[in-house]
């Protein structure tokens, strides 16, 4: 494992036209687009806790795929009084983006608050004001979550939703938060059904707490991720707000729990933790075109302004061997965290983990990831 994390930080600092080549294109990652749509009527606080709680551990989940896909997030809520009547209190939060530090920031200024919850009309938004990828081989998946019926939207049908799905290639998802034996439960399981998708149902009072496990490795593990920040080579317009972002979603996630904190520590130490748009060492691994020695000195960072142009890429190697290093660490510990939970888990009631908001997103994702021919490692 060791040697996958230094080798990836070494090839960081070759030509693109040495990275390239037969193997690397056989390998080339696939595209995974996920989008949460959350209801947030006064009813929902336990789903949005939920989703506070539970992003990193799914993102960590896909991490899992083989290779690591290219994953964009994006974030819709709707059901709120606070949004606007004219467009069926929809609220678009986040377009899709690689940039996991955005969503978070976007999923903790959540707040519920009344509202009349149109399932087909923030489905039918997410479909059309979205780019969605074009990659014929990845995933195009919508999360909608909430209760009520779901078919209270008169001007927006369920069925032409569905239809406008399938011809984009998105996989409408839909997950129940309540008894699955409520009358409502049926429009939402009927939904996914005609949309190609999978249906679930979550206890969202108690998906906060189920699978919310302390282990010896919470407080190690955060320290790390911390330290991994300290290799960020942050650059341009956007390079301070980025670094104040991470530090400030690192934060947040504390709040939430130690365990939550772990959760976004091992996020730092898989592929899909990008900020390559303020980042140079994550923006060299993504842009083949990029060229280090050709930036303008006040668009680096401080400590690489007085650097000559052909010292630059040596540096950033440096760099990203020691930000290598501690992933190598916190693979490890999060190693032995999974297995300390997984033995944790084991004394749980029978079916308590499969009504918890992360496990229903988990079991569907591993599903549809397989169905496209992803390798999924356990």
């Amino acid at each position: 494992m060791r040697g996958l994390f230094i080798a990836t930080a070494v090839a960081l600092s070759l030509s693109p036209a040495a990275q390239a080549g037969p193997a690397a294109a056989a390998e080339k990652a696939r595209s995974v687009d996920v989008v949460l749509c959350l209801d947030t009527s006064n009813s929902m606080d336990g789903l949005i806790d939920s989703a506070k709680r539970k992003l990193w551990a799914i993102v960590n989940d896909l991490a899992k795929i083989e290779p690591a896909p290219t994953l964009r997030v994006a974030l819709y809520s709707y059901g709120n009084d606070n949004y606007d009547p004219k467009v069926g209190w929809v609220r678009k939060d986040l377009d899709l983006t690689t940039d996991l530090d955005d969503v978070y920031k976007q999923l903790s200024a959540l707040t519920t608050r009344g509202g009349t919850e149109y399932v087909a009309r923030v489905t039918r938004d997410a479909l059309a004001q979205l780019k969605w990828s074009e990659d014929k081989d990845g995933l195009r998946l919508i999360f909608v979550c909430g209760n009520e019926p779901a078919n209270q939207d008169q001007e927006v049908t369920l069925q032409s939703v569905a239809a406008e799905a399938k011809v984009k290639g998105v996989l409408i998802n839909t997950i129940y938060c309540g008894s699955p034996s409520h009358p409502e439960a049926v429009g939402w399981k009927e939904f996914a059904g005609i949309a190609g998708g999978k249906y679930a149902y979550i206890d969202q009072d108690r998906a906060g707490s189920v699978a919310a496990i302390k282990t010896p490795y919470d407080e190690e593990l955060t320290k790390l991720g911390a330290e991994i920040n300290k290799t960020y080579c942050w650059y341009g317009e956007r390079g301070a707000a980025a670094c104040a972002n991470q530090l400030e979603q690192d934060k947040n996630a504390e709040k939430v729990s130690k365990e939550v904190a772990a959760e976004r520590s091992a996020t730092k130490a898989t592929r899909l933790y990008s900020n390559a748009a303020a980042d140079l060492i994550d923006r060299m691994k993504t842009d083949k075109d990029f060229d280090v020695k050709k930036m303008k000195a006040e668009d680096l960072p401080e400590e690489m302004r007085k650097l000559k142009p052909e010292e630059r890429e040596g540096y950033l190697k440096k760099k990203a061997e020691e930000r290598a290093e501690i992933q190598k660490k916190v693979a490890d510990l999060t190693a032995k965290r999974a297995k300390f939970v997984e033995e944790e888990r084991k004394k749980e009631p029978k079916n308590a983990a499969d009504k918890a908001f992360d496990e229903a997103l988990k079991v569907i994702l591993k599903e549809q990831a397989e169905a496209k021919g992803m390798k999924v490692k356990e």
